[in-house]
C-alpha cells in the first residue's frame, strides 16, 4: 500500500518544477559571485597538499548567502602577530546551474567535476572578498520531493599565499598586485614595453630566473619600474634577479638590463629592517641559510 494515494513525490515533472523554483529564487534573492577552481601545480604526496596553486578560470554564477545577519566565524581577532579576519559563510548553489555553468567546462574523463570542491574559491563581488570552500554538503535539504537540488558550501575567508591568479577578471587578478611578494626591476631603457601578465626570464649562466609581470609604472620613462612576482630559479635553489644580465619578455620580446632592483614594500611592511637585522647572523650567500646547503 502506498504511503499517500493522492501524491507522489518521486515524479520527474514535480522534481523539475521544484528545481526550477529554487533556481528562480536563487536568482532573485542570491548574489552574483565568481566560482574559481583551484589547479594543483605540484601535489605533495606525503602531506597531500599543494603549496603553489594556480587559479586560471572564473565562472560567474548566482549563489544564495545563508548568513542573513552577517558572516559567521570568529570575526576579527587581535593577536600578537596582527589582526586576523576569520569570517565564514555558507553559500547555496543550484546543482543544475552548477553543472551547466561550471562543471561541464572544467571536468573531463580523466578529472570528472561532480560538485564544488574543497579548496576552490568563491569571490563575493558585493564585498570584494575571497572565500575558500572547506566542506560541500550534498544532502541538504535532505531529499525533498525525493531529490537533491542544491549544493551547500561551508566556506572560510581565504588567506592569500602567493598563488598565481590569471582568470582574466581584473577585480580578481588584482589580488596579486596588492598582496604578492614582488621584486621591482627598474630599467633606464628597454627595446619595447613589457606587458602585464607575461612571463619574463633572466639567464644568469648556471641558472635562469623566471617570473610574472604583475604591474608596470610608466610615470618616469627614464626609470621604468616593472613589478615581478612568482619568481623562481631553474636549479630549484634560492636566487634573486641581478643587474648584470638582460631580462627578456616571453610575449612582447622586450629586453632590458635592470639598472636597480628592490623589494616592493607593502604598507606597514618591515622588509628592509628584517634584512638589516638578518645580515648580522644569516649568510644570504648560501642557497639555504637555515640548514644544509
Amino acid at each position: 500500500m502506498a504511503t499517500n494515494l493522492y501524491f507522489s513525490q518521486g515524479r520527474k515533472s514535480e522534481q523539475d518544477l521544484y528545481e526550477n523554483i529554487i533556481i528562480e529564487s536563487l536568482k532573485i534573492y542570491g548574489q552574483d559571485v565568481y566560482y574559481i577552481p583551484r589547479e594543483i601545480v605540484n601535489r605533495d604526496g606525503i602531506f597531500d597538499d599543494d603549496s603553489v596553486s594556480r587559479f586560471d578560470n572564473a565562472y560567474k554564477i548566482e549563489m544564495y548567502i545563508e548568513n542573513v545577519e552577517g558572516f559567521d566565524g570568529e570575526g576579527d581577532l587581535f593577536t600578537k602577530f596582527g589582526v586576523e579576519i576569520r569570517d565564514a559563510a555558507t553559500f547555496i548553489v543550484s546543482r543544475k546551474r552548477f553543472h551547466s555553468a561550471i562543471a561541464k567546462y572544467e571536468g573531463d574523463t580523466s578529472k570528472p567535476f561532480y560538485r564544488p570542491r574543497e579548496g576552490d574559491l568563491i569571490f563575493l563581488s558585493l564585498t570584494q572578498t575571497f572565500f575558500e570552500i572547506t566542506y560541500t554538503d550534498t544532502e541538504s535539504p535532505f531529499y525533498q520531493v525525493k531529490d537533491l537540488p542544491v549544493f551547500k558550501m561551508r566556506c572560510e575567508m581565504f588567506t592569500y599565499n602567493d598563488e598565481d591568479f590569471d582568470t582574466g577578471v581584473e577585480s580578481i587578478d588584482s589580488i596579486e598586485t596588492l598582496h604578492a611578494y614582488q621584486t621591482v626591476l627598474t630599467f633606464s631603457s628597454i627595446t619595447t614595453d613589457f606587458s602585464i601578465g607575461e612571463v619574463v626570464t633572466q639567464d644568469n649562466g648556471t641558472f635562469t630566473m623566471t617570473g610574472e609581470v604583475t604591474d608596470i609604472d610608466f610615470s618616469d620613462p627614464s626609470a621604468l619600474k616593472v613589478y615581478v612576482s612568482h619568481a623562481g630559479a631553474s636549479d630549484g635553489k634560492y636566487h634573486n634577479w641581478t643587474t648584470t644580465n638582460p631580462v627578456v619578455g616571453a610575449t612582447t620580446g622586450a629586453t632590458g638590463t635592470p639598472a636597480s632592483k628592490d623589494e616592493n614594500l607593502q604598507d606597514g611592511a618591515m622588509n628592509n629592517e628584517f634584512e638589516t637585522i638578518g645580515d648580522g647572523f644569516i649568510d644570504f650567500s648560501e642557497s639555504n641559510p637555515f640548514g644544509e646547503p
